[in-house]
């Protein structure tokens, strides 16, 4: 069996400029610059033949995905698997008052040492659990569904957790990146990072 996952972080949010952490907090939307990363997005994908769209339920999610679906025009469904990280205690905090605050701790989530694998903030998740789910859902739209090239919109971390279960040491991945990964017979394998 042969499938291709497009994910892509959504474009800037209002959230990215004001310097605070996002997790899953839906009152953060697209700025002006990430509606014109949403639309590129788009064009960039019009060729792979992308017939569903898989989305995080937040705002900034939802809406990358809607200006993506501009050159697509394909189902788009929600998935709470595809979310971003739950930050407990810090969602919403400015980065000023996190280094203020958790300095210590905020180095041990940034950090890409396994041994800092199942660390979470209180009331969040560990970089562990989110690869967890996203994988899984990865698995169920691989054995599921009768797409063969399925759209992602989703979040920053949850791009990095998906590099670094398939090998890659944990990256910043910016706004608007795309990853192409595909699964093959049982190998998951990135074939591309745009």
């Amino acid at each position: 069996m042969h499938k291709r996952f497009y994910i892509f972080r959504h474009g800037q949010s209002t959230y990215n400029i004001a310097g605070r952490t996002q997790g899953q907090t839906n009152d953060s939307v697209l700025t002006s610059l990430g509606r014109k990363q949403a639309v590129n997005i788009g064009q960039r994908l019009k060729d792979k033949n992308i017939e569903l769209i898989i989305c995080s339920p937040l705002r900034r999610s939802k809406q990358t995905a809607a200006l993506v679906n501009q050159s697509l025009n394909v189902p788009i469904i929600d998935d709470m698997r595809f979310i971003e990280v739950d930050v407990g205690i810090i969602e919403g905090m400015h980065f000023s008052e996190i280094e203020r605050d958790y300095a210590e701790e905020y180095k041990r989530w940034r950090s890409s040492d396994i041994r800092d694998d199942d660390f979470h903030f209180e009331g969040g998740e560990s970089k562990r659990e989110v690869r967890q789910r996203v994988m899984e859902g990865l698995e169920y739209y691989v054995q599921n569904s009768p797409f063969t090239n399925i759209a992602i919109s989703s979040h920053g971390i949850m791009l990095s957790q998906i590099l670094v279960q398939v090998g890659y040491k944990q990256l910043e991945i910016s706004n608007g990146t795309i990853i192409c990964l595909e699964y093959n017979d049982g190998i998951w394998k990135i074939t591309g990072i745009l």
